[in-house]
């Protein structure tokens, strides 16, 4: 029985990374012709709609672990915080790694003074707050969504300010050259498709219907990667549940996030891929950990516990530093990440979790990260 359950989820997967894959297509080119169509630029698309639709498996991830943690499961709280956690450093030194490698991606000054050091700001905040208490409570999770609305108000203010007029004239020219395309006669029946594709996206309708279309596929595709690779790594290899969370549920929940930056980045849209991944990142510790707080009930999620609480530290200090990275990388070579920040943050990446896999095996000791309020629970 166990063998065809195996079976049963490597197909899953197939499944799953076939929807993200063209899902991501999809979900490109619909949020970056409505951009066009709003006349604000793609970053700012990205740092809102797209950050949002791609942080939903998280979300719905970290919900599923507080509903867990309030039922009497104390796994539950693991899960949200390797997940969060480990999203973060995943969508920075693996997605913004690989997608640097892809083309050059220019970091907006915007994000270089604001969005970014804000990132890092309430990263700190966030591991504090876990420290200063041992674990998160309820309504913890009210006051980091309060300033995830806060963050997004702001967001749509300045983009409001920031319009750019000249997108107008664009827009017109790009719908009026795609109109005129049309598929010469005698063509193959994929390449007729492919041009009245093109012509369909000039259209609002079709641009929304895209991007939500598309929005589902990266979605559900995600979900059949967590739901597989969980299983296969949980019940049939037997990973211990905070590394699954660290690494399988954080890696198969930023899927979204990799495949839309990645084909953002493939395509040109640099924008809404730098956007998607600080968007998302800024949702990850506010919105989606705030939900998960907040679905745990009286319960709460334990940040102390004694087999997590070097790793809960050592996670949160690494996510911050990715970070870091991110913005010191922003202010050279023009602005923009290049090859050396791709391949800078995809040895990080592999250096930590290479270390942090082999560290809860036993075959390297753990290193004790000193608490800055609480001391380490004997």
């Amino acid at each position: 029985m166990q063998v065809f359950w195996g079976i049963f989820w490597v197909l899953m997967l197939l499944i799953g990374f076939i929807l993200l894959v063209k899902g991501a297509d999809f979900f490109v080119d619909g949020a970056a012709g409505i951009a066009e169509k709003m006349h604000v630029s793609t970053f700012v698309i990205g740092l809102t709609v797209v950050a949002l639709g791609t942080s939903a498996p998280e979300a719905a991830v970290s919900i599923i672990g507080g509903v867990k943690t309030a039922l009497g499961d104390p796994s539950g709280a693991e899960v949200i915080m390797g997940n969060v956690l480990g999203s973060n450093m995943i969508n920075i030194l693996l997605i913004l790694g690989i997608s640097a490698l892809v083309c050059k991606l220019p970091v907006e000054r915007s994000s270089r003074f604001i969005e970014i050091p804000f990132l890092i700001i309430i990263s700190l905040i966030f591991i504090l707050l876990g420290d200063l208490q041992g674990g998160y409570q309820w309504y913890d999770g009210l006051i980091l969504i309060a300033l995830y609305a806060g963050f997004m108000t702001y967001t749509i203010i300045m983009a409001k300010r920031t319009q750019q007029p000249a997108l107008l004239n664009e827009s017109a020219a790009t719908a009026t050259a795609t109109v005129a395309v049309g598929a010469p006669a005698g063509e193959s029946f994929i390449e007729r498709v492919k041009a009245k594709y093109e012509e369909l996206k000039a259209k609002t309708w079709f641009l929304i219907v895209l991007t939500v279309v598309g929005l589902g596929m990266v979605v559900g595709g995600a979900q059949l990667v967590v739901e597989g690779a969980t299983y296969i790594a949980q019940d049939l290899i037997g990973i211990p549940t905070n590394i699954v969370a660290l690494t399988v549920v954080a890696f198969g929940t930023s899927l979204p996030e990799l495949v839309t930056s990645v084909s953002a980045a493939r395509k040109g849209d640099t924008g809404l891929a730098i956007g998607n991944i600080i968007g998302s990142n800024i949702a990850n510790l506010l919105l989606v950990a705030g939900l998960g707080f907040v679905s745990t009930g009286g319960a709460g999620a334990i940040f102390t516990n004694a087999e997590i609480w070097y790793g809960n530290l050592m996670d949160g200090y690494v996510s911050i530093i990715a970070a870091a990275l991110l913005l010191g990388f922003s202010f050279f070579k023009g602005n923009k990440l290049g090859k050396a920040a791709g391949v800078t943050f995809l040895i990080v990446l592999i250096g930590y979790f290479t270390y942090r896999i082999l560290a809860s095996c036993g075959v390297v000791p753990v290193l004790e990260i000193p608490a800055i309020f609480t001391n380490f629970p004997q």
